[in-house]
């Protein structure tokens, strides 16, 4: 594209800004160089309306592991941090996919004032906390996947995110429709994970406890007869005495 049909200068300063926020340890987004590609929808993982140029797509989530690829060079190639509020003024998005990343914290407040988005996609990371309510804005969704995160409490209520599977919200403490077997709040399903968490340390501590009465049983029932009694004293070291000389002639043949 020539200079004057480039992308918008406010999206490319929204992508520099998420760039700025995360740790790219695999410099994966090398090609975000204002300098060198002054065109931002040449830049690995976005792509750009072709008539208005707007950015309509960021792509920036890892393949699969195949299996094959060493573990620490995969990890590498993730993105590390919380998603950059900056993303969500990118008003024309219509596809995210930040999925198998190692994003952390929370989905952003304003996700709920990118209108145009259709596919959202931010599995697979660590995110935290609840859903933000503002998502219910969101009614153009015809995907999403917010599965194996860290997310808890209800899911906002809206004729978009009711309507998706079950799938997409698998793999933590969320509760609410379209999710089946779940009461409240949300946060008694944390309280019961707590509790686990707190009979899990219980169990523990028992265990130890256990393991330190048996030492100090089996110490007393072998080693007590023998500080208490002269004469056990005189027939055990007898004994080891005996199984001594025995290895001596055992070892004496060979």
């Amino acid at each position: 594209m020539s200079s004057n049909t480039a992308c918008p200068e406010n999206e490319k300063q929204a992508l520099l800004n998420f760039k700025k926020g995360l740790i790219d340890a695999a410099n994966r987004l090398a090609s975000w160089d204002p300098h060198h590609h002054p065109d931002c929808c040449r830049w690995i993982g976005v792509v750009c309306d072709k008539r208005t140029v707007h950015v309509l797509s960021l792509n920036l989530s890892v393949p699969t592991w195949d299996g094959y690829t060493d573990l620490e060079s995969y990890g590498m190639s993730m993105l590390i941090g919380e998603i950059p509020k900056e993303v969500t003024s990118l008003q024309g998005l219509q596809t995210l996919n930040l999925s198998r990343n190692h994003l952390t914290g929370k989905i952003p407040e304003s996700i709920g004032s990118m209108k145009s988005l259709e596919s959202l996609d931010l599995s697979q990371n660590q995110l935290s906390s609840s859903i933000p309510e503002s998502m219910s804005s969101v009614t153009f969704l015809s995907h999403l996947n917010l599965s194996f995160n860290k997310l808890t409490g209800i899911i906002p209520t809206s004729s978009q995110l009711q309507g998706f599977n079950e799938s997409c919200y698998a793999g933590y403490h969320l509760c609410g429709s379209p999710l089946r077997g779940c009461r409240g709040s949300g946060k008694e399903l944390d309280v019961r994970n707590e509790a686990k968490e707190i009979s899990k340390g219980q169990e523990i501590n028992w265990f130890y406890i256990s393991m330190s009465l048996g030492f100090v049983t089996g110490f007393w029932c072998v080693l007590g007869p023998l500080v208490i009694s002269k004469r056990w004293r005189i027939l055990y070291f007898r004994f080891l005495e005996a199984m001594w000389w025995k290895e001596c002639d055992f070892a004496g043949k060979f």
